[in-house]
C-alpha cells in the first residue's frame, strides 16, 4: 500500500500548494491533509459543475430547455447552497476515511491495474458497479420507507419536490449523514471486490458532478442512464426511481416510472 500512500500524498501536495501557503498545511498530518484537499476538491467540484450547468441551461438557454416557471428562483438556489455548505466537511470526510482504509491494507484496493490484467481490472470494475447501483438503491429507498430516517435525514432534501425548486445546486442539499449513508457502497464494494484505486476516486468526484445533472429536470434521454428526467419524477411521487447511475436496479424491483408514463397522463 506504499504506492497508494505516495499517490495520495502527490495529491495532497497537488491541491494544497494550490490554494493554501506551505505553512497552513505542511505541519498537519497526513490524514487532516487528505481532508482538507477533498474539501477544496469537493466544493470546487460543487460550485463549478452546479454553476456552470445553471448558467447555460438558465440564461444561454433560457427557455430552450425548460420553460419559465420551471426556472427556480435564486433564493431556492441560494438555500441549497447553503443546506450543501453545512454538510460538506462531513462529505469530505466520507473519501478521507475510505482512503485511510485504503492506504493501511484493510481493502481490496490495487495500485496499478497492471497488478491484475485489464481484463481482470474490467470484471472487477463491472462487479464493483453493480455492488454500488444495488447499495444505493436500497440504501435510498430505505431512507424513504422508514420513517424516522425519513424524517430526521431524507425530508431535508425533499423539500425541493417541484421542477421550479429543483436545480444543479440541489444535487448535494442533503443532511450530512444521509449524503453520507447513499455514498456507503463506494466503501463496502472496496472489502468485496478488487478495486483500482484511481478508478475509486474518479468515480466518487462522478458522484458530485451526476448529483447536478440528475437536479436540472432535463429529460436527456439517455437510456438506461438515471438521469433528470427519472430523477424528478421520484422528486415528485416520492415512491419511484431510487437508483442512482442507472434504471436496472428500479426495473429490477418494481420501482421504475418512465418520464414517458408521466407525458401520457399529462395528455
Amino acid at each position: 500500500m506504499e504506492d497508494i500512500l505516495a499517490e495520495t500524498s502527490f495529491y495532497n501536495r497537488f491541491v494544497l500548494c494550490a490554494f493554501l501557503p506551505n505553512r497552513v498545511w505542511d505541519p498537519l498530518p497526513h490524514f487532516l491533509q487528505t481532508w482538507l484537499r477533498n474539501y477544496i476538491g469537493t466544493n470546487l467540484i460543487y460550485f463549478v459543475s452546479s454553476f456552470l450547468w445553471c448558467f447555460y441551461i438558465y440564461y444561454l438557454k433560457r427557455n430552450v430547455y425548460l420553460p419559465k416557471d420551471a426556472i427556480p428562483s435564486t433564493k431556492a438556489m441560494f438555500l441549497q447552497i447553503s443546506v450543501a455548505m453545512k454538510a460538506m466537511p462531513w462529505y469530505s470526510l466520507f473519501p478521507t476515511v475510505s482512503e485511510y482504509l485504503i492506504e493501511n491494507g484493510w481493502t481490496r484496493c490495487f495500485a496499478r491495474i497492471s497488478d491484475v490484467s485489464w481484463p481482470a481490472y474490467l470484471m472487477y470494475l463491472i462487479v464493483y458497479m453493480v455492488i454500488v447501483e444495488f447499495g444505493i438503491y436500497w440504501m435510498h429507498r430505505e431512507l424513504h420507507d422508514i420513517k424516522p430516517l425519513y424524517k430526521y435525514l431524507h425530508a431535508t432534501h425533499h423539500i425541493y419536490n417541484k421542477q421550479n425548486t429543483l436545480s444543479p445546486f440541489a444535487g448535494l442539499a442533503f443532511h450530512p449523514l444521509d449524503g453520507i449513508l447513499q455514498a456507503v457502497p463506494h466503501v463496502i464494494a472496496l472489502f468485496l471486490v478488487p478495486t483500482h484505486f484511481k478508478m475509486h476516486i474518479l468515480l466518487i468526484c462522478m458522484e458530485g458532478i451526476w448529483t447536478a445533472n440528475i437536479h436540472d429536470c432535463i429529460d436527456a434521454k439517455l437510456w438506461p442512464a438515471m438521469g433528470a428526467g427519472y430523477h424528478t419524477i421520484h422528486h415528485t411521487t416520492y415512491r419511484h426511481n431510487y437508483g442512482h447511475f442507472t434504471i436496472w436496479m428500479d426495473w429490477m424491483f418494481g420501482t421504475l416510472r418512465h418520464p414517458t408514463d408521466d407525458d401520457m397522463k399529462k395528455m
